[in-house]
Parts: structure tokens; C-alpha cells; sequence
């Protein structure tokens, strides 16, 4: 699995601990190739970010801006990505095991707590896909959306 991460230039302080802390956890971590300035715009990163997810299901993503709304929204417009704004650690497990999300966004002035950060970024990462024919059905009539 790989761990696809990005940010705007709000959240360049956090990107950077988390990454550091994701691979002294032994995780493959990768920036998406697309530098930092002052003026950069939220939804280029998320856009590549979401195509890179997408390449492969195991893949997972992190986008951090100000508040993760900007990017949360950004990225769910990827054909194939569901991403949720997780501002709590019920938020990133229900996120992933109730609605498929393969991405995750954060918001680095919203969500100020580095430990609450982690705990959230682990339990995302750790949680298991939907299984339970109720969520599968959910998810499925999404996909069959984005059809469209």
C-alpha cells in the first residue's frame, strides 16, 4: 500500500510531521511531485493526488489545506475517489468503513492536536473497507453515478 500525501501552503507544517511519523511507522509515504509557494490553489493537489490514488485500490491519500473542506471537495470530483473531511477518529473510521473513502483530508487550522491527527491517520489507514451489504449497496449506487 501506498501512502499518497499532499498539501497547499497551509498545511506544509503538518504534511511534513506527518509524513516523518508515518514512515517511523514503517509506511510508504509519497509526495505527489507538485511544490509548495504561497499562491498555490488547493484543487491541483488534490486532483493529482486523487489520479495517483486511483491507480491502484490498495492506494490511500492525505490532503491537508486550512480548513480540508477546499480539498475534501476537490478530490471527491476524481471519478473513483471518495474523500471524507475527518475532523474526528469516528469521522476517518466511518469515512473508510461506511463509505469506501480512499482519501482523507485534514484541516491543519482546524484540527490543531498533532496526537488526535496521528490517532485519526491510523485508524483511516487501518480500518478495514466497507463490508457490510449495507454500505456496499451505498457505495455501488455512487460508482454507478459517476457513470453518468
Amino acid at each position: 500500500m501506498k501512502i499518497y500525501i499532499a498539501c497547499d501552503h497551509r498545511g506544509l507544517e503538518l504534511k511534513t510531521k506527518l509524513m516523518s511519523y508515518l514512515k517511523e511507522n514503517g509506511l510508504e509515504v509519497l509526495e505527489i511531485g507538485i511544490p509548495n509557494s504561497e499562491v498555490d490553489d488547493y484543487p491541483e493537489f488534490a486532483f493529482k493526488l486523487g489520479e495517483l490514488v486511483r491507480q491502484d485500490e490498495n492506494n490511500l491519500g492525505i490532503l491537508i489545506c486550512g480548513s480540508g473542506i477546499g480539498m475534501s471537495i476537490a478530490a471527491n470530483k476524481v471519478k473513483g475517489i471518495r474523500c471524507v473531511r475527518a475532523l474526528s477518529v469516528d469521522d476517518a473510521f466511518k469515512g473508510k468503513n461506511h463509505n469506501g473513502c480512499n482519501v482523507m483530508a485534514l484541516g491543519s487550522e482546524v484540527t490543531t492536536d498533532l496526537e488526535l491527527v496521528k490517532e485519526m491517520v491510523d485508524t483511516f489507514i487501518n480500518t478495514k473497507k466497507a463490508s457490510e451489504e449495507r454500505h456496499l449497496k451505498r457505495i455501488k449506487v455512487i460508482e454507478e453515478y459517476e457513470e453518468y
